[in-house]
Order: structure tokens, then C-alpha cells, then sequence
């Protein structure tokens, strides 16, 4: 049996999370996003906090561009590049609706990205992190892309928790997979989160984790008892913890990296940087036209202040 089909439960349960309607806004900014990228735009996923919370006024929506080819996207060399080298690029998107201004920040994957990035040949967690929780494709270009990217996405959820069973105490549940798996990932990156936060993502669509668990398990080798535990052979964990060691200094370094070339690419940047951490850690940060004007450079000097102060982990 194919990687693909062996995922096909975990593949209709996403399909079937995509039917769900969107608000009307989030269909205007991603249609006006859309219209960047012309016909090249295989598909637009929704996610994070909005869709997680339903909140869109005075918010940031969260997409990702999925495109044919990045020169085909851009029509040029310097972006082109610069996304296929530290994907994704990141963009900063203001559409006016009814009265209302919608503001978007928007990343940019090819389809050849996405389908390695959330496998368990990516040594970075970034998109198989961010995919494994709820999300939503909008404006696919066909019904075969359309099954294409929920399988992929159903492998996000896989290479995710496949990664994180070695370290969860036995019994499993779904709750101590989840959450184990999502403080393991958040551990990878440049998080202002405060601690707590795997937990919070788990009680917030605890139904829909733990229904995805029953398609997930048996992939992973496991099977559910009545009680909705099982006991899976342990594993090694001095190599998964080694695996761990990379992803976190690759997360680091990746992150950082990805910190200052989104300030030469996303109108705002720096300001939004600095909203972003002050709204997750609690730590004000101060803006000068200074900052704007070197934003690169200034980036640099804030990360190192806010390493100290305790912004990152």
C-alpha cells in the first residue's frame, strides 16, 4: 500500500474540514491576494489564531500562497530565488472591505516545498508544525491539487506526531501526544510563547484532535484500545533526542534568518515583529524611525535585547 493511500482516512478528514464556509472578508483578502500570483496560485491556506478564534477585526490573517514554480510566481530572479533558498517569503497584504481595512501577512510556498516541508525529510518542524493544526484551502485550482495538498497535509499531522511518541509517558492519549508534540515544536522555533501554550492549542479544538487521532494512530504502527490508550513499542530515544537537538538549532537559526529577510520584504515588518512578541511574551518594545529606517540591522540588535529579556526561548 502507498504512502497516500495508507493516509486516505486521515486525507477525507481534512477534505471534510475544508467544506466548512469562511467568513466573507478572509474570501476578499485571499481572492485580492491571489490576484499577485495570477494563474500560477494552486491553492491559498487559511490558518492560524483567526481561524482558530473566529476574530478578524483589528487582526492579522494568516495565509499561505501555494504556487506552481516561485520564477513562474514572481516573473523574476531575486524573489524567485530568495524563496526557493529560506522558504518561504513573507508578505504584508491591506485591502479596504465595506469600511473595514483587512490586513493579511501572507507566506509563499511552491507545491514541490509543501509536499517536502511537512514530511519527515524536512529537518525544519516550521510547516509541519503549523499544519497539523486546523487550517483551511481556499481558491484550490482543481479537484486533483485539492486532494494533493489535504494529503500532504494529512502527512504534516503524521511526521509530527511520529516524532514526538518517543517522549510521551505510557499510556498514550491523545492529549499527552498532542501537546507533548506541540511544546517539542514550539521548542524548535524563535517562540514568544509562554509556557502552556501546546496545552492551550490542544483544549482549544480538543474534539477535532482527538478525532484525528483515531486516523492517526494506526498509521503511526498503533492501534486504540476501548479506553482510547495504547501502548506502542518504545522507541529509541537517545536517537530521537539527538533528531531533536538538530531541529532545535536548526529552528533557531532558521527562524532568525527568516526574522530579517521578512523585514526586507514585508512592508511593516519591524512594527510587526514587535507587536507579535509584545502580544505573545508581555515585553513592550519600542519602535524608532531609527528601527524602520535599518531594519535589518536593527533587527539583529533586537533580537539579542529581547533574547535577555526573555521574549525568546
Amino acid at each position: 500500500m502507498s504512502q497516500q493511500d495508507s493516509n486516505a482516512p486521515l486525507t477525507d478528514f481534512i477534505l471534510q474540514e475544508w467544506d466548512r464556509e469562511v467568513p466573507p472578508q478572509v474570501m476578499v483578502a485571499a481572492e485580492d491576494i491571489a490576484k499577485r500570483f495570477g494563474d500560477h496560485v494552486a491553492g491559498i491556506i487559511f490558518y492560524g489564531s483567526c481561524l482558530r478564534t473566529g476574530e478578524i477585526i483589528d487582526k492579522v490573517l494568516d495565509f499561505y500562497v501555494i504556487v506552481d514554480s516561485y520564477r513562474a510566481a514572481y516573473g523574476g530572479f531575486m524573489l524567485a530565488a530568495a524563496n526557493k533558498i529560506l522558504p518561504p517569503n513573507v508578505f504584508y497584504h491591506e485591502i479596504e472591505d465595506e469600511g473595514i481595512i483587512l490586513r493579511s501577512k501572507y507566506a509563499v510556498l511552491s507545491v514541490e516545498d509543501y509536499s517536502f516541508r511537512v514530511s519527515e525529510n524536512c529537518l525544519n518542524v516550521s510547516v509541519w508544525a503549523r499544519f497539523c493544526q486546523p487550517a483551511m484551502l481556499l481558491l484550490a485550482r482543481d479537484g486533483d491539487i485539492r486532494n494533493q495538498l489535504a494529503s500532504d497535509t494529512a502527512t504534516a499531522a503524521i511526521t509530527m506526531l511520529r516524532a514526538a511518541l518517543p517522549f510521551v509517558p505510557r499510556p498514550v492519549t491523545s492529549q499527552s501526544l498532542w501537546v507533548t508534540a506541540f511544546d517539542l515544536t514550539y521548542g524548535a522555533e524563535l517562540r514568544s510563547e509562554k509556557e502552556g501554550k501546546g496545552t492551550e492549542i490542544y483544549l482549544l479544538d480538543q474534539a477535532r484532535y482527538d478525532a484525528a487521532m483515531s486516523h492517526i494512530l494506526p498509521l503511526l504502527g498503533q492501534g486504540l484500545t476501548d479506553e482510547q490508550h495504547s501502548q506502542p513499542a518504545p522507541s529509541p530515544k537517545r536517537a530521537a533526542s539527538l533528531k531533536w537537538f538538530f531541529r532545535r538549532f536548526n529552528g533557531k537559526i532558521v527562524s532568525l534568518l527568516r526574522l530579517i529577510k521578512a523585514s526586507m520584504t514585508f512592508d511593516g515588518g519591524i512594527d510587526y515583529m514587535a507587536w507579535k512578541i509584545s502580544r505573545h511574551s508581555g515585553v513592550e518594545i519600542e519602535v524608532t524611525d531609527r528601527m524602520r529606517k535599518h531594519p535589518v540591522i536593527s533587527g539583529l540588535g533586537l533580537f539579542w535585547s529581547l533574547k535577555r529579556k526573555g521574549a525568546f526561548k
